[in-house]
């Protein structure tokens, strides 16, 4: 039977299908910038405490939309479900930071932020950089929610009963590993045959495959099905519209971060001061991964069940009385 308009698969896929209708484009266009665009500055600190004062395009509609979602009377924030998900994703995006930033970045303006430095796995980074990551997972997920909540309400899925069911909720989703797969090998390939770089590994990009694909490979069927796919596709437009922003026309510019090309697939946007594809990925990941693991929470949280039996059901023998 052909799924109907509602459906969670064709909804995933027109989500798809809308991103490439803005990606291709953009990428075909991008791709005729010969030179990178550079940006020449004389004046050794340019902006001065920039990255700490630019983490407010995360810090203000954390504050706008929290105090909205929080004082709207029609509105029912599932605030369990919100914290267990930024509790679970917070450290993750630490854990980049602490086992892979002296890795795949560099922060060559330092007075671009406070100058408190946290030692990292092979250097420090600044302090921002974790502000950066737990403000961020927050911003995704408030967004999604109001869209969700108020917004694109009119297309709000029924709060999930007991969906986890005896089975559990971790199912093997075979597409999900296969475009991982594909998508690094993909990488390697580009990297070693076309890259101006072709020593080392596309690592960061690696690591943001493996951080969409493993929530997305246990979790996606389960998730699906409890997905706000208008929501969850304005979301994605919303946060990489800022992160563009953020990244192309501030940060790469002036030295507030950068990308050690050793580690990068070697696919750069010249007219965004070389800024490397990984940079655009980077929050279409996250976002995937917040809204698959918030969906997936919810469910648990609703069946009243521990993670355990939530995730992996119960045994065999007890399911079979």
């Amino acid at each position: 039977m052909r799924p109907g308009p509602q459906s969670p698969r064709l909804s995933a896929w027109l989500v798809v299908v809308m991103l490439a209708m803005v990606v291709v484009p953009a990428g075909i266009t991008l791709h005729t910038v010969r030179s990178s665009a550079i940006v020449s500055i004389d004046n050794p600190n340019p902006t001065p405490h920039g990255y700490t004062w630019s983490i407010l395009l995360f810090v203000v509609p954390i504050l706008v939309v929290g105090a909205w979602l929080v004082r709207s009377e029609r509105v029912r924030i599932p605030r369990r479900a919100f914290w267990r998900t930024i509790g679970m994703l917070t450290p993750v995006g630490f854990g980049l930071d602490i086992f892979f930033a002296s890795r795949f970045f560099v922060y060559p303006n330092r007075g671009a932020t406070l100058g408190l430095e946290v030692p990292v796995i092979g250097g420090v980074v600044p302090v921002e950089e974790f502000v950066f990551y737990f403000t961020g997972f927050v911003t995704v997920l408030l967004i999604y929610l109001w869209l969700d909540e108020y917004w694109l309400a009119a297309y709000k899925l029924p709060d999930p009963g007991d969906a986890s069911q005896n089975g559990g909720l971790i199912k093997f989703h075979p597409a999900s590993l296969l475009a991982g797969m594909a998508l690094i090998a993909a990488a390697v390939l580009y990297k070693k045959l076309h890259s101006p770089y072709p020593e080392g590994f596309p690592g960061y990009f690696t690591v943001l495959v493996i951080g969409g694909i493993v929530p997305s490979a246990g979790l996606f069927d389960a998730a699906r099905r409890f997905i706000n796919w208008r929501a969850f596709s304005l979301t994605i437009f919303m946060i990489v519209l800022i992160s563009l922003f953020w990244e192309a026309t501030l940060a790469v510019p002036y030295g507030w971060w950068g990308y050690q090309h050793n580690q990068m697939v070697g696919l750069f946007i010249g007219a965004w001061s070389g800024l490397p594809i990984e940079a655009v990925a980077v929050w279409i990941a996250v976002t995937y991964g917040t809204t698959i693991v918030y969906a997936v929470v919810k469910v648990w949280l609703a069946s009243g069940k521990t993670a355990r039996l939530a995730f992996f059901g119960e045994p065999a023998a007890t399911a079979n009385r």
